[in-house]
């Protein structure tokens, strides 16, 4: 929006730009007449800026007839050139053209003055608002944080809760790794994870605590491949061990498959955020520490997925060894013979 207006500062204005660098000037204020930024007022420095503040600005201002004040704080640049701030006063019952035209002239006035030696702004439509304790306010919303949506926010959390790092897993410890955020196993889902390493069952169903931040048992056992489905719940996601035993080319095989079920958006963001995370470090806890031999990692919707044939094609994928060449497709049949285009003779000149 700069020079939007055309409207420059006048050669009185630009003089007194270079008489408040000298430090005596403690706010000056800027008008808008006849097409030109015009000097309107001024005070020299009293005491600390804090002190000079309220009893400077506010007689300073009209409540119908927008301006602009610069205000000199007591901080300075690394040349020894002090800050300044930059106050838009703007009431609400000034014309809308006023407004208008104040709002659009307002970068020319920081070139003009020199922008890099403005370290502060505040807009103001009613006294309150530039006051001590208005620019304070002004302050400190500056500083707190943007509102943000429900998913924002649970992104937020997640990203709070990857920061919490221990030095080991434990019941009562949470730490980081490069795959995600680790939250640790009760005593009875470990239990039952360190059961099936043994071969006392089949099959370990585990759940995030989302309020706890560990990691549940839901179920352990032996299940037949045959019920496995039933066991994957539609409203909420899981993770799941399961020992699939079946033959392979002959060969008897059992084959522990790690199964994530997450059934797509039934799920909150943070839900699914979480169990995504938490996937890695659990899957190296296991692995490692526990020492259970993982032979797939699976994703899956829902239970309806888990056929013999869809772990069969997972575990042992079909090669295909003997690609055949490409064929060239066959023209379609009687199209009759080739045509020959005969090339025209040249006109006889």
């Amino acid at each position: 929006m700069s020079h939007q207006t055309g409207i420059r500062a006048n050669q009185e204005l630009k003089s007194f730009f270079g008489k408040c660098r000298d430090g005596n000037i403690r706010v000056f204020k800027v008008s808008i007449d006849n097409e030109q930024l015009i000097l309107a007022g001024d005070d020299k420095v009293k005491g600390s800026w804090e002190d000079d503040y309220e009893r400077l600005i506010i007689p300073l201002i009209s409540e119908s007839q927008p301006c602009y004040i610069l205000y000199r704080l007591d901080s300075k640049d690394s040349t020894g050139a002090y800050y300044w701030m930059l106050i838009s006063w703007s009431p609400d019952d000034a014309p809308v053209r006023q407004k208008m035209l104040y709002a659009s002239t307002k970068a020319t006035l920081k070139q003009e003055f020199g922008s890099g030696q403005i370290k502060e702004e505040l807009h103001g439509t009613v006294k309150d608002d530039i006051t001590m304790s208005g620019f304070l306010k002004h302050k400190k919303n500056e500083m707190a944080p943007a509102p943000l949506t429900s998913r924002e926010e649970e992104l937020a959390e997640l990203r709070r809760s990857e920061r919490g790092v221990a030095a080991s897993v434990g019941v009562d410890t949470r730490h980081q790794t490069l795959g995600g955020v680790a939250f640790p196993m009760t005593d009875s889902a470990r239990q039952a994870v360190i059961g099936m390493a043994d071969k006392l069952h089949t099959y370990v169903q585990l759940r995030i605590d989302l309020d706890e931040e560990r990691i549940h048992l839901v179920s352990s056992g032996n299940v037949s491949l045959d019920k496995l489905p039933s066991k994957v719940p539609s409203d909420s996601a899981r993770y799941h061990l399961f020992n699939f035993k079946h033959t392979h080319e002959g060969d008897y095989i059992e084959s522990v498959v790690f199964i994530y079920s997450m059934p797509g958006y039934s799920c909150s963001i943070k839900e699914r955020m979480l169990y995504s995370s938490c996937k890695a470090p659990l899957l190296s806890d296991i692995e490692q520490n526990i020492g259970l031999e993982i032979t797939k990692k699976l994703e899956i919707d829902s239970g309806s997925e888990l056929t013999e044939e869809f772990l069969q094609d997972e575990i042992h994928p079909k090669k295909n060894l003997h690609r055949p060449k490409f064929a060239k497709p066959k023209g379609p049949p009687n199209r009759g013979a080739k045509r020959l285009t005969k090339p025209q003779a040249s006109p006889v000149e």
